[in-house]
């Protein structure tokens, strides 16, 4: 095993109630300024659609992803819940329904409350003070912006000249570094880092794309977040390496972007078209749903190559 990972909660430089982290460096000019050299005659859409037996965290406990009516055009002549009798009712067809998941199911963000350490998460706000009896009071998803910012992929597996990385590859800084080389690429002060392991190529297919996944390591993480970057993606389920390296921490690259660099974690982005197309920068905006005190949240990331 490694050597312990040392992760201590880092304490906000934006003030004692600072949520965002590192999208403080996303700011309106900045937007602007991407949005202006992006090429929208082509949107890739980076997002994966829910369904009913989709891959997701059954194994931890957590429910997999449901969806039920709870109106349909034929049962709401019969219950009449509207009050409006059922010769309305039957010339209005109605439907509704009902979706019920775990908030970190599918392409979705993870909010700086996900993960902490000693009882603290990003900027020492405290599970004594700052959780109640439903969600925490303090980093939760409503809390992020929406992200208009400068997307640069690094694709590992490409990089290997392999369709996938091999089940928990460590992806080391050096391999970081080789990939933002071999496109003449280099990161800058706010962008978001998206990591191909090239794990997507097999979706939907739950036994191939979830457990022991290929990702960053330790090293690698924290050499990302000196690069200043305000988020980071991956194309797998917890963009770290699993299992993990560091016998005192689980999962220690979630501690580290989230509790030490104050940086959200986008999982589970599709990846495939843009490796495809060859498209290595691009804009990159994306919201999450804003879920109140919520430990993370749906994301649909949407990426346009840059004008040259």
């Amino acid at each position: 095993m490694a050597p312990k990972a040392d992760i201590k909660v880092a304490t906000s430089l934006y003030g004692p109630d600072d949520q965002l982290g590192a999208l403080n460096l996303m700011t309106p000019a900045t937007q602007a300024d991407i949005l202006g050299r992006a090429d929208a005659s082509r949107v890739y859409d980076l997002s994966i659609d829910y369904f009913v037996g989709m891959p997701s965290f059954q194994a931890a406990g957590d429910p997999a992803y449901q969806i039920f009516m709870s109106h349909t055009p034929a049962g709401t002549p019969i219950d009449d819940l509207n009050g409006v009798g059922q010769e309305v009712n039957q010339r209005v067809c109605y439907s509704g329904d009902v979706i019920f998941m775990y908030t970190h199911t599918g392409t979705h963000i993870d909010a700086l409350n996900h993960f902490g350490v000693d009882g603290k998460i990003y900027n020492g706000f405290t599970a004594d003070e700052h959780l109640g009896s439903r969600h925490w009071t303090r980093g939760g998803a409503e809390q992020i912006p929406p992200i208009v910012a400068r997307g640069v992929m690094l694709d590992i597996a490409a990089l290997k000249d392999v369709p996938c990385l091999p089940d928990s590859y460590s992806i080391t800084v050096e391999d970081c570094q080789q990939a933002l080389k071999q496109h003449n690429l280099s990161l800058q002060a706010g962008d978001i880092a998206l990591v191909r392991t090239g794990r997507m190529g097999y979706w939907p297919d739950g036994s191939k794309v979830l457990g022991a996944p290929p990702g960053l390591s330790l090293d690698a993480a924290r050499w990302l977040t000196a690069q200043d970057i305000i988020a980071v993606a991956a194309d797998q389920e917890c963009v770290e390496v699993g299992p993990s390296e560091h016998e005192d921490n689980w999962l220690p690259g979630h501690c580290h972007f989230l509790a030490e660099a104050g940086v959200p974690m986008i999982e589970l982005v599709n990846l495939e078209e843009l490796a495809r197309d060859g498209v290595h920068e691009f804009c990159l905006v994306a919201a999450p749903i804003r879920l109140r005190g919520a430990t993370g949240a749906p994301l649909r990331p949407l990426a346009m190559a840059l004008r040259h």
